[in-house]
C-alpha cells in the first residue's frame, strides 16, 4: 500500500487539506511521522550498474561460447558451477550491503546460468533429448533459488521455464491435461503468498494465461471450441482472485486484487475472442464432441461461485456483477449453437450484457482496471458483431440499435434509483 505512487498521492492531499484548512499543520505532520520509510528505489547509479554488470556477464558467455570446444569437458562443468558460485557470492554481498535491486539481478543471472548449464551438460555427454523434462529442472531450480533468495528475477525465470515445460508437454501429448504444471504454478503462488509482493503477483496471474492457452488450442479436442475453454479459464481466474482478495489478510488482498485483475481483462478479451471466431468453427466443425470438456464448465461454474462468495462476504454490489458478467460470459457458449441456422442474436445480447456488467462492477468498487477491461470487452464484441460475423448488417444494424435502446433505457432507470449523492 505504502508504494511510491500511493505516497505522492497522499503528501498532494495533505498539502491542500493543510492549505484548505481542513486539518491542522500538527495533523498533517502527525500523519507524515506515522508512516514508514519508502523502500531504496532505483536511481541511475543502480542502472547503470546493472547495464555494466549485464555486459561483462554477455562478453563472459561469447567468450566461452566462442572457445567451447577448445574447452576441456571437465573445465566446461567448473566454468558454469563458477558462474552459478559467482553470481550467489556477489548477490549475498549486495543483499547484505543493503542493495536489494542488484541481489536481485545476481539472483535472476544464476537462474539462468543454470539454465545454461542443463543444456550445455546434455550436449557435453549425449543425455537423452527429453528437452521438456531439461525446462522442468531448469524450473526448479530457478524456482529453489528464489525460495532461498526471495529474487523476484529468478521467480519469472523459474515461471518462464515452467510455462514453455507444460507447452511441450501439451503438444507432445494432446489427449491428456497437464496437470503438473498447477502444482508447480501453485508453489509459485504460495511464494507471492509470503512475500507479499505486487510484482511476484504479477508474475503468477501472467503464468497462469499459457496454460490455459495450450490447453485450449490443442487440436485434438474433438470438436472443442477454444474461445469456450478460454472462457471457463478466464471465469476461474477471475472468481478466484475476487474470493482471495475477500479473505482478511492484506497479503490475499495484494494477491487476489492481481489475479482478479488479470482474470477480468481475460473474459473480456475472450468476449471478443468468442464473436469473432466462434460462428464459422461452429458451423464448419466436424466433431462430434461436446464444445466444452466438463472438466472446463466445471471450472467456470467454479468461477462464477466463488465471485458470489466475495460477494457475500464483502457485501459489495460490485462483485455481485462480476459475478453475473462471468455467468452470461459462460451461457453464450450453449447458446450459440442452438441458433445454427441463424446469427445467434441472444448470445451477441448475453456477451454485451456481461461486458456492461463487468463496466458497472468496477464503478461501483471504484476498480479502475475492471472499468477499463469492461470498455475494452463493450468495444471488442460491437466490432465482432459489426465485421467479424458473416451475415446480414442490416439485421446486425437493427439488433445494435435495439441493445442501444435497451441500455439507455436501463440507465435511465438506474439513474432515478440511485442516490443522488451516489449518481
Amino acid at each position: 500500500m505504502f508504494d511510491k505512487t500511493y505516497r505522492q498521492r497522499l503528501e498532494a492531499d495533505l498539502a491542500q487539506w493543510e492549505a484548505d484548512g481542513v486539518i491542522a499543520p500538527a495533523a498533517a505532520a502527525g500523519i507524515r511521522s506515522a508512516l514508514p520509510p519508502l523502500p531504496p528505489g532505483i536511481n541511475i547509479a543502480v542502472v547503470v550498474a546493472i547495464v555494466g554488470g549485464l555486459l561483462i556477464a554477455a562478453a563472459f558467455l561469447a567468450f566461452v561460447a566462442a572457445h567451447w570446444t577448445e574447452i576441456a569437458r571437465l573445465l566446461r562443468f567448473a566454468i558454469l558451477i563458477a558462474g552459478i558460485v559467482v553470481a550467489g557470492g556477489l548477490g549475498a554481498w549486495f543483499a547484505s550491503t543493503g542493495r536489494p535491486v542488484l541481489a536481485d539481478l545476481c539472483a535472476s543471472i544464476g537462474a539462468i546460468i543454470f539454465g545454461a548449464g542443463i543444456a550445455l551438460v546434455g550436449q557435453m555427454y549425449h543425455l537423452s533429448d527429453d528437452f521438456a523434462g531439461g525446462m522442468l529442472l531448469w524450473s526448479m531450480g530457478a524456482l529453489a533459488a528464489a525460495l532461498l533468495t526471495g529474487s523476484r528475477g529468478a521467480l519469472a525465470v523459474g515461471l518462464v521455464a515452467a510455462c514453455i515445460w507444460t507447452g511441450m508437454r501439451s503438444y507432445d501429448a494432446p489427449n491428456a491435461l497437464h496437470l503438473p504444471f498447477v502444482a508447480v504454478w501453485l508453489v509459485a503462488a504460495g511464494l507471492a503468498y509470503v512475500w507479499n509482493s505486487r510484482a511476484a503477483a504479477h508474475l503468477v496471474a501472467i503464468a497462469a494465461l499459457p496454460w490455459w492457452i495450450a490447453t485450449a488450442l490443442r487440436f485434438d479436442f474433438d470438436g472443442a471450441q477454444p474461445s469456450f475453454m478460454l472462457a471457463d479459464g478466464a471465469a476461474l481466474l477471475f472468481g478466484a482472485g475476487l474470493a482471495i482478495a475477500a479473505a482478511p489478510s492484506p497479503r490475499a488482498l495484494r494477491l487476489g486484487a492481481v489475479l482478479s485483475i488479470y482474470g477480468a481483462f481475460s473474459l473480456a478479451i475472450v468476449a471478443s475472442l468468442e464473436v469473432i471466431t466462434v460462428d464459422d468453427i461452429l458451423r464448419f466443425r466436424t466433431g462430434a464432441g461436446p464444445a466444452q470438456p466438463p472438466w472446463a464448465i466445471l471450472c467456470g461454474v467454479a468461477g462464477v461461485i466463488l465471485a458470489l462468495a466475495s460477494a457475500g462476504i464483502t457485501k459489495r454490489a460490485g462483485e455481485v456483477l462480476a459475478a453475473c458478467a462471468i455467468g452470461l460470459v459462460l451461457l453464450a457458449a450453449p447458446i450459440w449453437p442452438a441458433t445454427a441456422a441463424g446469427e445467434p442474436w441472444f448470445a451477441y445480447g448475453a456477451l454485451l450484457c456481461a461486458m456492461l456488467c463487468l463496466v458497472v462492477s468496477g464503478v461501483l468498487d471504484d476498480v479502475r482496471p475492471r472499468i477499463v477491461a469492461g470498455w475494452l470487452g463493450i468495444a471488442g464484441v460491437i466490432a465482432g458483431i459489426t465485421w467479424a460475423v458473416k451475415g446480414s448488417l442490416l439485421r446486425r444494424s437493427a439488433f445494435l440499435a435495439a441493445a442501444g435502446i435497451v441500455t439507455v433505457a436501463f440507465a435511465t432507470a438506474l439513474n432515478r434509483a440511485l442516490p443522488r449523492a451516489e449518481r
